[in-house]
This record gives structure tokens, C-alpha cells and sequence, in this order.
């Protein structure tokens, strides 16, 4: 579907969303300007479907078309805007990126942030009851296993996917940036994954993020904190 009404991109998105975030990230460090609308997607109003029949977000309105899932538009966005790269050269490496971006998107989604964000926090806002408390119990034991895995990577590599930063990263830091907005990672358990976000976290690219405010869901004070 096409689009006259702007030359601007406009990122149609909801702020605790990783698949946003990790869209939002991508447009940031390549320094993209993007005009950001908050939807309420889930309310399947007749605009918002139109640009995207699958009423999901983000949705990305881009050099006159609106582009839907987040990997597609960041894989656009890197072969657009190659510079700065976030994906590697070569064909191996570049499946470690893709393995590990649907590792965080698929398997990390399904067994922690769907547990945990969306029962404590997309279930008020949609108005759909209270948490499950068994999947908020299993979404916390799940959390640990992700986080030693990740420890288990950076204790052999500079980044998730090898020594340069790539959009591994930033799929994973942006389902933890959102967790973490609910205080639902312990730092603690491993000092690589802390030192791993806290320089991710520092990064020019993640300051709109850092700025996300929810209403009814008040950032802990170590959020946007980045000596924390």
C-alpha cells in the first residue's frame, strides 16, 4: 500500500512493544527522523487496518508505502541505509544474526515477554482482567534460562552474535528494555549480560526509549539510569 501524504516516516507503534523498539533502535542508530504515532491497535480501528490488515504493530510509513513486521522493515532499513551496518558480511555470520533475532522474537516472545509484559501490563491496558499468576510464576523461571544463555555468548563474544553490534542486539535489548520498564530483570545474575545492556543502553540511539513514559505504569528509578 502506498502513501503521498509525507515525505517524513512515520512509525506507527505502541512504546513497550519490543518489535517496535527494536524498529525504533534501527531508525535511531541509523539517524532516520521518524515522526512516532502511539496506536491502539488492539481497538482494530479501520485506518490502522488498512495500513496493516493484520492489526499488528509496528507498522512503518516509508518512502511513500506502509511496511509491516519488524525484521522485514529493519532488513529494509539496513539495505537502504547500510551505513551504519547492523548486519555482518559475511553469509555465516549473518545467519548468527538471523538465528538470534528470531531466537528473542520466537522463543524468548512466547516463554517470557508474553508471560510477563503482557499479563502485567497489555492485559490493564486492553482491559482484558488481571495477570495469570501461572504464566507470570513461568515467564519469571523461563527469564533466568534466557539470561544464562546470554551470559553463556558474551563470555565468548564482544556482542550476541559476534564481535561488532548487530540487530541481535538490539532484538534482545529491546525485549529487555521493556521488561526492565517493570522491573522484571534481575541484573544481578550475570555481570556480562548487565555490562552487555548497560553499554547497549548507552548507545545516542536509545534515548527515545529511555524517555517512554506509560501511563498508570511509572518507570522504576533505575530505568533511564545508565550506571545502573
Amino acid at each position: 500500500m502506498t502513501d503521498t501524504s509525507s515525505d517524513t516516516p512515520r512509525l506507527y507503534h505502541v512504546p513497550l512493544s519490543p518489535f517496535c523498539r527494536k524498529v525504533r533502535l534501527c531508525l535511531a542508530e541509523k539517524r532516520i527522523e521518524v515522526e512516532l504515532a502511539e496506536v491502539r491497535y488492539w481497538e482494530a480501528d479501520g485506518d490502522f487496518l488498512r495500513r496493516n490488515p493484520a492489526g499488528k504493530v509496528p507498522v512503518l510509513r516509508i518512502n511513500g508505502r506502509f511496511m509491516a513486521e519488524s525484521t522485514p522493515i529493519c532488513e529494509y532499513l539496513e539495505e537502504t541505509h547500510p551505513s551504519p551496518p547492523l548486519m555482518p558480511e559475511d553469509a555465516e555470520s549473518r545467519y548468527e544474526v538471523r538465528r538470534l533475532v528470531s531466537w528473542f522474537d520466537d522463543k524468548f516472545h512466547n516463554e517470557v515477554t508474553s508471560k510477563l509484559l503482557y499479563e502485567r501490563v497489555n492485559k490493564k491496558l486492553m482491559k482484558q482482567g488481571f495477570p495469570d499468576s501461572g504464566n507470570v510464576k513461568a515467564g519469571a523461571r523461563a527469564i533466568k534460562y534466557h539470561l544464562d544463555y546470554m551470559a553463556w555468548l558474551l563470555e565468548r563474544r564482544r556482542w550476541l552474535a559476534g564481535d561488532n553490534m548487530t540487530l541481535a542486539d538490539f532484538a534482545a535489548a529491546a525485549h529487555l528494555s521493556a521488561l526492565d520498564y517493570i522491573s522484571d530483570v534481575d541484573w544481578n545474575r550475570s555481570d556480562a549480560v548487565k555490562d552487555w545492556y548497560a553499554k547497549i543502553k548507552s548507545r545516542p540511539a536509545f534515548r527515545r526509549i529511555l524517555a517512554d513514559q506509560v501511563p498508570g505504569f511509572p518507570q522504576p528509578a533505575h530505568y533511564a539510569d545508565l550506571d545502573f
